[in-house]
């Protein structure tokens, strides 16, 4: 029964292989697989048979030649894309409240964070009689400072960019 099953997949196998053809290793500075070569034109290059070893393609994109264009990303910008400096301006007015706003909230959580730290000297829950509880939570607290206080710095940042 175990021979009824193999035997297709032999024949498949050995079909497979016959399939392939012969491929050959071709020396050079870039190394050179390759089954579109005749016997002739392999012995003329140098290159030897590879037999019982797979063989993996990988597809690569090509590299740019320096200086060439980036593809195109959807088509051109031109003139009939462009914004009035009236809708420009609104919109900057639009995202500056959007930041300001955002900057507030950032600014409440991180009073909130150095609040409930209380630089270093919080203090102790009742749930936290092993002290090195207590420090964890210091550390995280600290870290939640940190946190808040970057992302209060970024806001002004981004603030400062606009016109």
């Amino acid at each position: 029964m175990l021979i009824r099953l193999l035997a297709p997949l032999l024949v498949v196998a050995s079909l497979g292989a016959q399939a392939q053809g012969t491929v050959y290793r071709c020396p050079g500075p870039p190394v050179l697989y390759t089954d579109t070569l005749s016997a002739r034109e392999a012995v003329e290059r140098g290159c030897r048979t590879i037999e019982g070893t797979p063989i993996t393609i990988m597809q690569t994109a090509r590299p740019r030649a320096p200086g060439a264009a980036p593809p195109a990303s959807g088509g051109a910008r031109g003139a009939e894309t462009r914004v009035d400096a009236g809708q420009q301006r609104a919109r900057d007015d639009e995202r500056r409240s959007v930041l300001q706003a955002e900057l507030r909230a950032a600014e409440e959580r991180l009073a909130n964070a150095q609040r409930e730290f209380g630089n270093g000297q919080g203090e102790r829950r009742g749930d936290e009689r092993n002290y090195q509880k207590f420090l964890d939570r210091m550390a995280e607290l600290k870290d939640n400072v940190a946190r808040h206080e970057a992302d209060v710095q970024a806001l002004k940042r981004e603030i400062a960019k606009l016109p």
